[in-house]
C-alpha cells in the first residue's frame, strides 16, 4: 500500500502528539490512568522538592516550571482530555494558538494555602507518627529498609462515592439536598423558634445512595497494605523523622494526611552504645594483658577492623579515645565522631602453686618454701 506525502505527514504528527501527550505524565511521574488525587499528590511532592527557594540545583527552577505546567493541564478535566487526544499542540490550538501558562508560583501558592481556590478548602486527614526501630549498624552505614503500611484507600470501583454507579446517587428528598432540616420549636404560645439540624436521612451530605457499591459495601474505602522503603541517612540523629507525604488513610471527606516515622536505634546486643556522634565500647582483657600490654582487633559496625593497642599497664576502667572512629556526623561528608573504649580487667578465680610462687617472686622478691618465705 502506497502512502502519499500528506498521509505520512499526518501519521508523523499523530505519533508526535502521542509522545507529547505522555510528557506531562512523565514530568509528574504518574501513569496516564492516574486519578485526580494521584496527580495532586505528585504535584505536592515534586513542587516542594524543586521549589527554587529550597532547591539550589541549576535546573531546579526549570523543573519547577515544568511541574506547574503539567499540573495545570492534568488537573483540569477539559485540558487533560484535549491533551490526551491531541497533545500539547492541540492544547495550544484550544488556548487560541498561544502558550497560555499560569504563573507557577501562583499555582504553588494557591495549592499550599496562599490563594482562595477550591483546593484550599480540602480538609486534611490526621498525621500518623510512629517509632521505627533499626539496628545501630544501619544508622552507622545508612540503609534502605522495606516495610508495609496498612491503611484505608478509596474504593477503586466507586472512587469513594459508596454507590454502585453514578445513577445510584440521588438528591435527598428529606432535606432537598441541603443536608439540613429546618424545624420550628414552640417557646410559648404564639412564639416559635426556628431550628436547624443535620438531616438524619443523608447524614448532612445532601445525597442518598439507592444501591451500594458491591466492592466496598458502601463504606467508600477499603483496606490496603502498601509497600514502602525507608531511607536512613548515615549518622541520622536519634528520633530522625522521615515523612511520607499524603500516605495516610484516604477518605472522600479529606485529603490524606502524612505518615511520619521516627528512627530509633535498637539496643545493640554486641555491646555498642551511641551518644550523638560518639560511640562507646567495653573491652575485656586479662591480668597479663593489663600488666604487659596487648594488641587486639575490634570489628566495627560496618565490618572494618579497628586496632586496640596498649603498652604497659592498663588500669581497670581506663578509657581509651580513638579519634574519628565514632558515628558519621549527620549531613557532614566524611566527618566522624570519636570512639571511647573502656577496659574491664578480669582477675582469675584460682591461682596454681607455681603461679603464686612466680607472682610472689615478682612482687616481693622472695620465694615460698615449705610454708616459709625465703629471701
Amino acid at each position: 500500500m502506497a502512502f502519499t506525502p500528506l498521509v505520512l505527514l499526518l501519521f508523523v504528527l499523530a505519533c508526535t502528539s502521542l509522545v507529547l501527550a505522555a510528557d506531562f505524565y512523565k514530568v509528574l511521574d504518574v501513569d496516564r490512568s492516574a486519578s485526580d488525587q494521584d496527580i495532586r499528590k505528585a504535584y505536592k511532592r515534586l513542587s516542594r522538592k524543586y521549589h527554587p527557594d529550597k532547591n539550589k540545583e541549576p535546573d531546579a527552577e526549570e523543573r519547577f516550571v515544568e511541574i506547574a505546567r503539567a499540573y495545570e493541564v492534568l488537573s483540569d478535566p477539559q485540558k487533560r482530555q484535549i491533551y490526551d487526544r491531541h497533545g500539547e499542540e492541540g492544547l495550544r490550538a484550544h488556548e487560541g494558538g498561544q502558550s497560555h501558562h499560569t504563573n507557577p508560583f501562583d499555582i504553588f501558592s494557591s495549592f499550599f494555602g496562599g490563594g482562595h481556590h477550591q483546593h484550599d478548602q480540602v480538609r486534611r486527614g490526621p498525621t500518623s507518627v510512629s517509632d521505627f526501630e533499626v539496628p545501630l549498624a544501619d544508622v552507622y552505614k545508612g540503609a534502605s529498609i522495606d516495610f508495609m503500611i496498612k491503611k484505608k484507600i478509596l474504593c477503586d470501583h466507586c472512587r469513594g462515592s459508596g454507590a454502585a454507579s453514578d445513577s445510584d446517587i440521588h438528591t435527598c428528598s428529606a432535606c432537598g439536598g441541603s443536608g439540613v432540616r429546618i424545624g420550628k420549636q414552640q417557646l410559648f404560645p404564639g412564639m416559635y423558634a426556628t431550628t436547624q439540624q443535620t438531616c438524619n436521612e443523608c447524614g448532612g451530605r445532601g445525597k442518598v445512595i439507592k444501591k451500594q457499591c458491591p466492592h466496598c459495601r458502601g463504606q467508600k474505602v477499603m483496606d490496603y497494605s502498601g509497600h514502602y522503603t525507608l531511607d536512613i541517612p548515615r549518622g541520622a540523629p536519634e528520633g530522625h523523622e522521615v515523612v511520607f507525604e499524603a500516605e495516610g488513610d484516604e477518605s472522600p471527606d479529606w485529603e490524606a494526611g502524612d505518615v511520619v516515622l521516627r528512627v530509633r536505634t535498637k539496643k545493640d546486643k554486641g555491646g555498642w552504645r551511641r551518644k550523638e556522634s560518639s560511640l562507646y565500647w567495653k573491652e575485656t582483657i586479662g591480668v597479663d594483658e593489663a600488666l604487659l600490654g596487648f594488641e587486639r582487633n575490634l570489628t566495627h559496625l560496618d565490618g572494618h577492623i579497628v586496632t586496640l593497642q596498649r603498652e604497659g599497664v592498663t588500669q581497670p576502667g581506663y578509657i581509651q579515645t580513638l579519634k574519628g572512629e565514632g558515628m558519621p556526623i549527620f549531613q557532614m561528608h566524611d566527618a566522624f565522631g570519636d570512639l571511647y573504649v573502656e577496659y574491664n580487667v578480669i582477675l582469675p578465680t584460682k591461682l596454681s602453686s607455681d603461679l603464686k610462687q612466680n607472682l610472689a617472686e615478682v612482687f616481693y622478691g622472695k620465694r615460698r618454701h615449705g610454708g616459709k618465705d625465703e629471701l
